[in-house]
């Protein structure tokens, strides 16, 4: 099985030259131990994991012990199970300040956040692994956040593989979980079967406690049949037969929290128009999503309903690796007013908003960029707008509006 090289690899490494503890969190089977290991070759470091009973016990009974059997530096993998153990990397060290002492990683990103800001303030750095993004499977290595720069797009294009509309799609449909994308795994169903079952046991059990494993899969289903939807709780709950929304908003919480999904929040300022509330949802994975809606492959998936949907599930998430991968958060919202008027993504940066529509054709009209001007009525100013679609090169439609493929991204 080949190693497929991680974005997050020289962030790691740098931050470690500065934090003595650097958390490393992300959805089950994501890579974040085998990236880890992968660095630490050749050096002093230990590593323990609490997937180990025998070790879990240790750590959450006497974590001085497990401390003295374990000395930094140190790999601690899933170190949700013991809590402990923060209290007492704190005390180790405030005491020795060495950075790159602990490296910690945890299937569960919101605990670990909460836990590493009531303990770790100021001596942890947090960074977040997702599925494989698109440059890491079909780019050279070069990596940088997305922006709408025609200079850095430029360069961005030189460095990526092209794809035209069944390739993407197939990229889509196959999805992004390193198993199946080095080849390790090849019956991609049975992956995904496998996949959620185990999901649900260990971080769902651990997170909710006793939960209908049938019940939450069907729940798991209907939410991905949503995917790059604004998020209606009555509409889910009646797919699950009447489930009140106080329970589909926590059931969606249990999701987030686990890293399988995502929101972008709408965009508005006062001097807009109305704009709703609600935010949109996404999946981290394509793959799963396709899974889940039961499409057997991705020409049937690029032929069918849901096709634009999963489109721009893809293109967001890709967005997000892109900062996430660098360590960055990305500062992404949709726009969408009272009257169904919509734009895909509004990206905040530098002062400016940039606008960017999502759409399966090639040659994009200028049309799809007529939605841009609804920001102009903000506080904000609108800078450069880009039209992202499944175009063979990187184009423009006029001076602040750009055609980006989505290969490229």
């Amino acid at each position: 099985m080949a190693y497929i090289k991680r974005e997050l690899e020289q962030v790691v490494l740098e931050v470690s030259k500065e934090y003595p503890v650097v958390i490393l969190t992300g959805p089950r089977q994501v890579g974040k131990t085998t990236m880890l290991q992968k660095l630490m070759q050749g050096s002093e470091r230990n590593y323990v994991t609490l997937d180990d009973l025998n070790e879990r016990a240790l750590a959450q009974s006497d974590p001085q012990m497990f401390f003295q059997m374990h000395r930094p530096p140190v790999l601690i993998d899933e170190v949700q199970y013991a809590p402990e153990l923060l209290i007492y990397v704190k005390i180790l060290a405030d005491r020795d300040h060495r950075p790159g002492d602990f490296w910690l990683t945890g299937s569960q990103a919101f605990r670990l956040t909460e836990l590493a800001g009531e303990s770790l303030a100021g001596r942890a750095c947090l960074l977040h692994m997702t599925t494989l993004s698109q440059s890491e499977r079909y780019g050279d290595g070069f990596s940088r956040p997305l922006t709408l720069s025609v200079d850095a797009l430029q360069e961005r294009v030189k460095h990526r593989r092209p794809a035209e509309t069944p390739e993407m799609f197939q990229r889509i449909f196959q999805g992004s979980m390193p198993a199946l994308a080095s080849g390790a795994i090849t019956k991609r169903n049975l992956f995904y079967s496998s996949y959620i079952a185990t999901y649900i046991e260990r971080d769902i059990r651990q997170l909710s406690g006793t939960i209908d494993a049938v019940e939450f899969l069907r729940f798991l289903t209907a939410v991905a049949c949503r995917a790059g939807q604004m998020v209606n709780y009555a509409d889910i709950g009646n797919d699950m037969d009447g489930m009140r929304s106080e329970k589909v908003q926590e059931w969606l919480g249990l999701l987030e929290k686990s890293d399988i999904i995502f929101y972008l929040h709408p965009y508005s300022n006062n001097l807009l128009k109305r704009t709703v509330t609600k935010p949109k949802l996404y999946f981290y994975d394509t793959g799963l999503v396709a899974y889940l809606t039961k499409w057997t492959s991705a020409e049937a998936l690029e032929a069918g309903a849901m096709n634009g949907a999963i489109l721009e599930n893809y293109t967001v998430a890709e967005i997000v690796k892109s900062y996430l991968n660098a360590g960055e958060e990305p500062n992404l919202f949709y726009y969408r007013d009272n009257d169904a008027k919509e734009i895909d993504i509004v990206m905040e940066a530098d002062g400016e908003l940039h606008p960017m529509e999502i759409k399966k054709t090639a040659n994009p009209g200028t049309q799809l960029a007529r939605s841009f001007r609804l920001l102009d009525k903000g506080a904000v100013k609108r800078g450069k707008g880009a039209i992202l679609c499944m175009k063979d090169q990187l184009s423009a439609l006029d001076s602040q509006s750009l055609i980006v493929p989505i290969w490229a991204i």
